[in-house]
């Protein structure tokens, strides 16, 4: 009985090549594989489906984009720094970033609605950046290099 493939097979290969596994050399066999793996790797990204999960947005925005970014009202703008040493005007909650998984009842229900994060200097919003994506957080903004950024670009910070 011929597989489905066969044919396709007779068109790159001749007849005399041998087309069943115990005829072939394990090294042969690998290097298939091989070519096979590697094929799954390419080709067209499909668009996410109920069943699959969403790829989060995570972005690094220089002071000027953030600003623009928590310009808008739709946007949930959280200081994840701790301790407190000040936020930036606008700021909707502080949460600390290693409270992140505990205090999830604090964050917005639906898991698309666009977050921007901040600390002090970038390194406590990185891992609260991380929390949120494994929380499910779809839009997630980071200000790049935090609270200390945005003061060198001469704009202010609330004490």
């Amino acid at each position: 009985m011929r597989a489905p493939f066969d044919d396709h097979l007779d068109a790159i290969a001749p007849h005399s090549v041998a087309r069943s596994t115990h005829q072939r050399s394990p090294a042969s066999i690998l290097a298939v594989l091989v070519l096979a793996l590697a094929g799954c790797t390419g080709g067209e990204v499909s668009e996410p489906t109920a069943s699959m999960p969403v790829a989060t947005q995570e972005e690094l925005l220089n002071p000027a984009d953030f600003a623009a970014a928590i310009a808008d009202p739709g946007r949930v703008t959280i200081n994840v720094h701790t301790p407190n040493e000040g936020q930036l005007p606008g700021t909707d909650s502080s949460l600390p970033f290693d409270q992140i998984q505990q205090q999830a009842a604090a964050l917005p229900p639906d898991r698309t609605t666009p977050l921007a994060i901040y600390c002090r200097t970038g390194t406590m919003s990185a891992t609260a950046a991380k929390e949120l994506a494994a929380l499910g957080y779809t839009d997630v903004v980071e200000l790049q290099g935090g609270m200390l950024a945005w003061r060198n670009t001469g704009r202010t910070i609330e004490e």
